[in-house]
């Protein structure tokens, strides 16, 4: 759904004029200190300066202050499991460990469509209230998973990509499908979700432990002969995982190679975790333009590794990157805590990650992780009009601490470090109104 009636947002607007990790970060920030968003039809029509925009303000314009918080692009997940929301926090594991012992019984019960709406209206409010306005997102092997995840993204008017988990083999018997059927069922769902409204549909084989190389192939044909879909599944997470894959596919030179025979890699292709990567490999998705989605939450609580972002956007050959919160293995779906935990992954890697560079992997960054940074990620004319609003006094640490601040870039990383889902004053999406603090707003016609 689209707002009807024009719309404006007034607060200080922050945005990207370039990327942060090719130029100076601080001079890739866009800031207006008192800035006005017009908007309408679900579309931004102009942003500026209040002054000079005033005069655009219809009368029948609603016009909402946000007075000193941030307005800012909607925080983009380009990587989390919907069906996993139930078992987050779950202890004592790493990744194949915790597949068995937590996540195969929880996506089980997604046989029951009911408990799949449920929970698909439990993880879009959630990430509403994190400020996340489109997610990759993954189903479980259920059709009706994904069926419910799009139904209720349809109500919200989210822009959401998402797909039905492809896995014929070590997987229990009630998650497998096969490359048959998985191939006709992930038919039927592109057919009946790909470009409707917003919704978009990614091609999902869980991993290459749990798909044969028919699977393989057959996910490379569903790409093949859909134009437009996505690719998203995991890449590279933990050392044990990838001695498996080595075993399952002696004849391949690399993990990364498992996925480029099958025809998997490509602008629209999204790898997460990738943390155990060659240079060949970072090389490989380079020119093939795939993207790579960074974890830091669930790398850090599984113990997988360290994800190398600045050596994944080296300048001689970058590779696309943006965050994902990998619920629930992630800790969190708060971008801003997300983004908090890059910064110290960053840290662990030698690196110091500015928190202009951290906003971007979380914006548009990521929108261009999942090539639609033409319609969202970042606040212009003619974008979608999805929006985040972060309130830097939502507690009284804040408050204290951001009192202090010299500059947006200070106050990015005060949010980034101490912020989480409380900083969310409000969420815009289309245009509309979604999620909003009790009575941290101000209207005014």
């Amino acid at each position: 759904m689209k707002s009807a009636a024009p719309t404006a947002l007034r607060g200080r607007i922050v945005t990207f004029r370039a990327d942060p990790f090719a130029t100076d970060p601080s001079s890739a920030l866009l800031i207006e200190e008192d800035g006005l968003i017009l908007m309408e039809n679900g579309q931004i029509n102009a942003v500026g300066s209040y002054d000079r925009l005033r005069h655009r303000l219809s009368p029948d314009t609603t016009l909402v202050s946000y007075g000193k918080a941030l307005i800012s692009a909607g925080f983009i997940d380009t990587h989390v499991h919907y069906p996993q929301l139930p078992v987050i926090a779950s202890w004592g594991e790493q990744l194949p460990q915790w597949l068995e012992r937590y996540v195969f019984p929880a996506e089980a019960a997604f046989a029951d469509p009911q408990l799949a709406r449920d929970v698909a209206r439990r993880f879009l409010r959630e990430l509403m209230r994190a400020g996340t306005t489109t997610a990759c997102a993954y189903c479980t092997v259920h059709p009706q998973s994904v069926d419910a995840f799009f139904t209720e993204s349809e109500r919200l008017g989210t822009r959401m990509i998402a797909g039905k988990v492809l896995m014929d083999r070590n997987a229990p018997a009630e998650l497998r499908d096969t490359a048959a059927s998985g191939h006709a069922e992930s038919s039927a769902l592109i057919a009946r979700w790909h470009g409707r409204g917003r919704q978009l549909y990614a091609v999902t084989p869980r991993f290459a432990i749990t798909s044969t190389p028919e699977q393989l192939e057959a996910a490379g044909d569903l790409l093949r002969t859909h134009d437009g879909v996505y690719l998203q599944t995991h890449l590279a997470e933990n050392m044990e995982e990838i001695a498996t894959v080595r075993r399952l596919f002696p004849e391949r030179s690399s993990y990364l190679d498992v996925y480029d025979h099958a025809g998997l890699l490509g602008p629209r292709s999204v790898f997460g975790h990738a943390i155990h990567m060659t240079e060949t490999d970072f090389c490989r998705c380079h020119e093939t333009d795939s993207a790579l989605a960074h974890c830091p939450t669930s790398n850090l609580f599984l113990g997988s590794g360290l994800f190398r972002v600045f050596d994944a956007l080296d300048r001689r050959r970058p590779v696309r990157v943006g965050l994902g919160t990998d619920i629930g293995a992630g800790t969190s779906l708060s971008h801003l805590r997300t983004m908090g935990e890059a910064y110290k992954v960053a840290q662990l890697t030698g690196r110091s990650l500015h928190p202009a560079q951290a906003l971007w992997l979380a914006t548009a960054g990521a929108a261009r992780s999942l090539s639609l940074d033409t319609q969202i990620g970042t606040i212009a004319p003619g974008m979608e009009a999805d929006l985040c609003v972060l309130d830097p006094c939502a507690t009284p640490l804040l408050r204290y601490r951001t009192e202090r601040c010299a500059s947006i870039e200070e106050l990015l990383f005060v949010l980034m470090t101490l912020g989480d889902e409380r900083c969310v004053k409000a969420t815009w999406v289309a245009g509309r109104l979604i999620h909003e603090n009790a009575g941290d707003t101000s209207s005014e016609r």
